[in-house]
Parts: C-alpha cells; structure tokens; sequence
C-alpha cells in the first residue's frame, strides 16, 4: 500500500502526482550582471521536477526587493526569458513550477539597491540578528548587517501593490502555473503584518486589520492575473518567544494564533489555492503547535502546505492526521533530485553539501546522484 505522499491532489485545477513538494530554497545561482535566470538553474528545477509541486527560489519583484547577491528577478525582460526557458523544460518532465515573489523590505543593504538608497519598509526599525550579502567582487561576496530602512509613505504603497501586480504579469508571461506570495520570515509583507516592525498610524498600521491590508491588497492584486485558486501565501508562524529563536528571520508576535488565524481566514475567504507554513528549522527549534495545527485546519479549506525539517514519518503523520496536504522538503531535495522515487522505494538518501548551498557553481547544486547514476 502507498504512502498518502503519494496519492495525487489537485491544486487551482491543476492535477499534482504526489503530495512531495520542492519549498522555496534560496541559491543564489542566476546569471550575472542582472540577476537573470540561466540553464544551470533549469537544470536544477527539471532534474526535481518528478515532484508533485515546486515552488522557486525567492524572486524580486523589483530591484530594491533584493536581500541577498545573485538572487534571480522577475522585474526585466532578461529575466522573464530566463525564467521562460526554465518553465518550458518543468513542463516538458510533467512538473508544476510557481513562482514565489519576494520583496525583501528591509532586510537589505545600500549596497544592494538602486543607486545606494536606503531599503525600504513599513517602519524605520532596523532589522537585527539578521545578515545580508553583498558581492564584493566578481563571485564573492560577504554577510553584512543590514541597512537602517526608510519608512514608506502612504501614497507609496499602492505603488508596491502595484509592482506585485506587474511581477504576477511577469511570472504569467514567463509561462508559470501560478505564484506564491513571500509573507514570511520577516519580509516585507511579514514587516506589514508584524507588531514588531509596523508602528504605522495610517491604514496599514495598528490594529490586525489594518497590519494585514497590505498582504489583502496584493492578494485582490494578483488575483486580476492569475485565478485565486493558483495563488499561495507563505507564512512563518514562531511560537517560541526566545531570543534564540528570533535569530530566525520570522517575527514572534504577542499571540502568533490570533495572527495567523486570522490572517487565514481572510485569505481563505479570499479563495486562495493554498496556504504554505514555513516551520521553525534549526536545531531543537520549537514544534508548531497541535493546537494551531488543528485550528488552522478549520480555518482554512483548500491545500495547506508544511515545510522544515520533514523526514518522510513525519510527513505521512500530518497528512494522515489531515493538518496538511502538501509536504515541502528542503534540504532532503537539494540533496537527492530523484527524492519521490527515493522515498518511494526506501533508497538511502544524499546528505546534504552544507558549504554549497549559497552561490557558487553546479558543484552541490545540479552533480548530486540520482539513484541510477
């Protein structure tokens, strides 16, 4: 009898073969000047796209959404053909690929922007216990603190709403099934969103209602392009209040339920495809409680995907309890390109090539085995 990661789910129309997911995995590998998509990067996603759903690295909808050097973007003609060339190929193996779009905020650096502006972000609160990386030279670089951002004025955020609108224009041209929101791991929707770092007194500041406009506006956005059943939103929901666990870039707020929920709510009224929880990841960090599991479960009636530090036992255990529906493994696919049918016929995996995961050349990125090399 097959695991239940293996029987078949239909997300926005779309019919997936599995219920294995490739998360969203920063890697830093496009093509420089221009942050362009290229065919290392193709053959990454085509050689994992026997998975029943992908979802890209993070992509900048526009040149100040970018956090980190060499990230690809989805804001230049380039890079919308670079992309082009990479869906055309998903395709052709029979794989799903959305796109997830990322806006930075402040968790940026001058370098980084254009003409060495300060980033920008809901509040002028700095982000701290976070680092970002600058290239200093052609293929090198180095983690730096963050730049102190620039509070945006009101009449600018319609503008923003307006470029997520755009880069869901982009992605659709550039052949995408669908996208993905980035309003996790303290980004620039989650800086919306979060007590932390909105102290806005306008619309967008202050009560829940007002912190989740930004994130209601750019859904309704997205939504004149792509239908709302191939639209996801990423969210990191941290329940542990430890400054141990704040290195991790989400945001702790004061009750995380109450957000999170209702944060849900509207967007399952709102006829999203899905929801993607990005789970605390590193070393003995908190479990995601069954609580909110269960709660969110209610709260939210189409596709739930889970990621962090899954192995295949814990992925059946939350599909079979029916809190998810979709499970992203990181690291374990970066490791093993063939990971369904690994997990399929129970093959020892790779282990993971930790000094290459950031940048760098197809060493770590497209050489690992499959099970036939």
């Amino acid at each position: 009898m097959h695991s239940s990661l293996f029987t078949p789910l239909e997300l926005g129309g779309i019919p997936l073969r599995n219920r294995i997911a490739l998360p969203p995995l920063t890697r830093c590998r496009s093509a420089q000047p221009g942050n362009i998509p290229n065919d290392m990067m193709r053959n990454y996603y085509v050689q994992r796209a026997s998975a029943g759903f992908m979802v890209t690295e993070g992509t900048q909808i526009e040149p100040r959404g970018q956090g980190y050097a060499w990230t690809p973007g989805i804001h230049s003609a380039e890079q919308i053909a670079g992309w082009q060339n990479i869906t055309q190929a998903v395709r052709a193996q029979g794989g799903t690929l959305f796109c997830q779009l990322w806006h930075v905020g402040r968790v940026s650096h001058r370098a980084l922007q254009p003409q060495q502006q300060l980033p920008i972000a809901p509040s002028v609160l700095p982000a701290t216990n976070v680092r970002v990386f600058i290239e200093t030279g052609p293929g090198e670089g180095e983690l730096v603190v963050p730049s102190e951002p620039r509070a945006l004025e009101t009449e600018e955020i319609p503008q923003l709403v307006e470029l997520y609108r755009q880069a869901a224009v982009n992605a659709k041209q550039a052949g995408f099934d669908g996208i993905e929101l980035h309003a996790a791991n303290g980004y620039l929707i989650n800086q919306f969103i979060s007590v932390h770092t909105n102290d806005r007194t306008d619309q967008y500041g202050g009560s829940l209602t007002n912190r989740l406009r930004f994130l209601k506006e750019v859904v309704a956005a997205v939504s004149t392009v792509f239908d709302s059943g191939r639209i996801g939103v990423r969210f990191s929901p941290l329940f542990s209040t430890t400054e141990e666990d704040r290195v991790y870039l989400g945001l702790v707020e004061p009750d995380p339920a109450e957000t999170y929920l209702t944060a849900a709510k509207m967007l399952d009224e709102m006829n999203i495809g899905y929801l993607s929880i990005a789970e605390a990841d590193w070393d003995n960090s908190p479990e995601l409680p069954e609580s909110f599991r269960i709660a969110l479960r209610k709260t939210f009636t189409s596709v739930i995907m889970v990621a962090g530090r899954y192995d295949q036992a814990k992925a059946q255990y939350v599909l079979a309890q029916g809190w998810a529906d979709l499970v992203g493994f990181g690291r374990t696919f970066i490791a093993n390109p063939d990971l369904p049918e690994r997990l399929q016929r129970a093959v020892a995996l790779n282990s993971v090539e930790l000094s290459s995961l950031y940048g760098g050349t197809a060493k770590g990125y497209t050489d690992y085995p499959t099970i036939d090399d």
